[in-house]
């Protein structure tokens, strides 16, 4: 059983439900290596050139030789390097000892380059809103630099699947293969609604103050938690109450649900929660150069096999949405995860996500 303390600090990072899962493992936690990867200026989509970006990662393994053994992480909402843990050890879909995994962080988190964490005149609101697109060829430029110019495959979850399909996409020849769960190739517009409700959540909060604010608007952060317990997990999790797997004997409904909204991502910062959020529900593939808003042409345009691994039960990303976009993508394995874990189960938050994830995922990268 988790500690019902130790889960909310997870939600600080939704890698972690990685954490979660791996509190539940025997063997210690694997350990990656933090780096940090400056570009002197960098231009975004929207126009706005910002000098000293960083882009923070983490590296497990090493590269070998012939420097043909990589496989690039990306990060999903708020998360740190260490989110894909859940994934990586000896006896899991991703082993260190053979593979050079790169784990990266998104812009917005408050690690990479965010508007928590930039100078002026970027500072806060002011910060740039970085696409999907954004992210990757940031991400492309720290391979280069490290004399990576081919990936074996980019696996992502979440936030990390969008970037995933966006690889395949505006880089359609430097991988071999895509892994995608509990993510989409375009945020659909129940997907934006979602998102739009939870900003205006933070905005309303009169500490707010349009994001020059000078405490953290606590109401807003705190009812934003709040909106997005109620899309993480299934409805059947929450009828069959199996929150009580992760919260110690006696915990009541309403003291769990008090965690979920006072802990979520604990020490956040409002205008990077907003930033991520719009990062998210503005990503389409289809807006990529060239193919002129259609995301089914997009999609056809993949080169690549996909394990594509949507939740059965995800409110974030339906699996409806995925088998839509399934349709046009060539090579695809469509697997969707059955699970009652909603959205998380797709980073494998319960024992059994876990191993069914990990065992799909390892069977797709050897051709199986």
């Amino acid at each position: 059983m988790l500690h019902l303390r130790r889960f909310a600090q997870t939600l600080a990072l939704l890698a972690v439900l990685s954490a979660s899962a791996l509190a539940q493992e025997t063997a210690p936690p694997v350990q990656g290596e933090r780096h940090v990867f400056t570009i002197d200026r960098f231009t975004f989509e929207s126009g706005a050139t910002v000098p000293n970006v960083q882009v923070v990662y983490g590296t497990y393994g090493k590269l070998n030789a012939n420097r043909d053994n990589v496989i690039l992480l990306p990060s999903h909402y708020m998360a740190d390097f260490h989110g894909y843990e859940p994934w990586i050890g000896p006896a899991k879909a991703l082993d260190p000892a053979k593979l050079f995994l790169v784990a990266t962080e998104l812009f917005g988190n408050g690690h990479s380059s965010s508007p928590s964490n930039t100078p002026e005149p970027f500072h806060g609101p002011r910060f740039p809103v970085a696409t999907v697109r954004d992210n990757v060829e940031a991400v492309h430029r720290l391979l280069l630099s490290l004399g990576i110019t081919h990936l074996r495959a980019v696996a992502g979850f979440s936030m990390g699947a969008e970037q995933a399909f966006q690889w395949a996409v505006s880089y359609p020849d430097f991988m071999d293969r895509i892994v995608a769960t509990s993510g989409t190739a375009k945020c659909w517009p129940h997907g934006v609604v979602r998102l739009e409700a939870q900003i205006g959540a933070i905005a309303l909060d009169p500490a707010f103050k349009g994001g020059d604010y000078t405490v953290q608007p606590k109401q807003g952060v705190e009812l934003f938690g709040l909106v997005w317990t109620g899309w993480l997990f299934s409805q059947e999790w929450w009828r069959k109450e199996l929150w009580r797997q992760m919260a110690p004997p006696g915990t009541t409904f309403e003291t769990f649900l008090t965690s979920m909204r006072t802990g979520f991502i604990p020490g956040a910062d409002a205008n990077d929660l907003i930033l991520q959020a719009r990062t998210w529900e503005r990503h389409d593939v289809g807006a990529t150069k060239g193919f002129d808003g259609n995301i089914e042409k997009a999609l056809a345009s993949i080169k690549v096999p996909v394990l594509y691994m949507p939740s059965e039960t995800d409110l974030y990303f339906p699996v409806t949405d995925a088998r839509y976009e399934a349709r046009f993508i060539p090579h695809v394995t469509l697997t969707p995860v059955p699970s009652l874990w909603g959205h998380p189960a797709g980073i494998g938050i319960s024992p059994e996500d876990r191993k069914f994830v990990n065992e799909k995922i390892a069977a797709f990268l050897a051709g199986q």
